[in-house]
């Protein structure tokens, strides 16, 4: 159930045959994200001759683009091509294009618009996310040495630990592992670690430092 997708905008350039081509991608959860940010290219790039697009939302499972006066099917549709072909969603791509004066026929406008794309992805940070579990421990001193050395174990991510009284830590488990992941605490603890499962959600597993 994991998806991928971009943590914040990203940009990347290229020139072919006098044109430039500008590849812009940014996270869209919505339809009005997804327009509020295309709008937000075209009012930065008005004199540019094309802003094609193309965007993938999970919600609803939606995805869309635009030629944007180009001819039928070299511009958007190859935009969206490498946006499914990524494996991204939640995302929105625009490529601005300033024409240089020569024609780059179907199959080079293919190649451009599809290159431009390609470079913004890959100077885009991906994110892996990751149905995931947050789970709350709370155990004595004597029980965290055992719990430290058995995470690792189930691919856990660390958000918090506190040392006072007892020791208190908060991590991320991927949904599938969470059976596991406590049971084998309750076994090495003797039941005595307090496990509160704070709530399902996903979150980048790509980024996140691992508990060590």
């Amino acid at each position: 159930m994991n998806y991928y997708t971009v943590s914040e905008a990203a940009e990347a350039s290229f020139i072919e045959k006098r044109s430039e081509f500008i590849g812009y991608i940014a996270p869209a959860a919505t339809d009005d994200e997804a327009v509020g940010f295309i709008n937000s290219i075209k009012a930065k790039h008005r004199k540019a001759k094309h802003n094609v697009y193309a965007y993938i939302l999970r919600r609803d499972n939606i995805s869309r683009y635009s030629d944007d006066g180009e001819p039928q099917g070299t511009a958007g549709i190859p935009v969206l091509d490498v946006l499914q072909k990524r494996g991204l969603t939640d995302v929105c791509m625009v490529v601005t294009r300033y024409f240089g004066g020569i024609l780059l026929g179907g199959g080079g406008l293919v190649r451009a618009y599809s290159h431009a794309a390609s470079l913004a992805c890959d100077a885009a940070h991906i994110m892996n996310m990751c149905l995931c579990h947050r789970l709350r421990i709370v155990t004595d001193y004597g029980m965290y040495g055992k719990i430290a050395y058995i995470l690792p174990n189930h691919e856990t991510i660390t958000v918090s630990s506190d040392f006072s009284d007892n020791v208190t830590i908060e991590l991320l488990v991927l949904s599938d592992k969470l059976g596991a992941l406590t049971d084998e605490l309750t076994e090495i603890t003797n039941g005595s670690a307090n496990i509160t499962d704070l709530g399902e959600l996903f979150e980048d597993f790509s980024s996140v430092k691992k508990f060590s």
